[in-house]
């Protein structure tokens, strides 16, 4: 059964921009993007009165349902725009910037994922572990790993635009 409680709805407006987000940079793509926030919320919905931390259950549908897309396809689309956005705190500018967005999508979907809900969603390494449903230990590779790629591929993409800008 689907809930009414007007809570739901609250908890909806309030947080449907942020997750929508969180969904976009771990699938890179915004339709799917919103395909996976609707499923969540739907999931949640069913099961609103039974759960306690409303945040990490979207947070961990979300992931979960990413993983098995990416199961299914072992592929991404890259998308070329980005979802409106409604919040101006600093990391929206971190996330709109197009050379982390591209570096984003190099990473593995569990680096991805790993990296996204650390830095971009402010998890803590015990939060993260339970939303991917992993050891913290893990997490911490996970993000070490992307972070170190990240930086590799932020490293190559501005010597590569200092040689074109150098060659013209």
């Amino acid at each position: 059964m689907v809930t009414t409680d007007p809570a739901y709805t609250d908890f909806v407006l309030a947080r449907q921009a942020q997750l929508r987000r969180a969904a976009y940079l771990m699938c890179g793509d915004a339709t799917t993007a919103e395909d996976l926030l609707q499923e969540a919320l739907v999931a949640l919905a069913s099961r609103w009165e039974s759960v306690d931390h409303p945040d990490a259950f979207v947070r961990r549908v979300i992931y979960r349902q990413r993983v098995s897309l990416w199961r299914r396809t072992r592929r991404e689309v890259v998308s070329g725009h980005l979802p409106e956005r409604s919040m101006a705190d600093g990391t929206e500018e971190r996330a709109r910037d197009q050379e982390v967005h591209d570096a984003l999508r190099t990473l593995p979907p569990r680096q991805r994922a790993a990296l996204v809900l650390r830095y971009f969603e402010d998890l803590t390494e015990a939060q993260t572990a339970e939303v991917m449903g992993i050891r913290i230990g893990t997490v911490k590779s996970l993000s070490h790993q992307a972070v170190a790629r990240l930086r590799e591929e932020l490293t190559a993409g501005r010597a590569e635009q200092r040689e074109k800008e150098g060659t013209r």
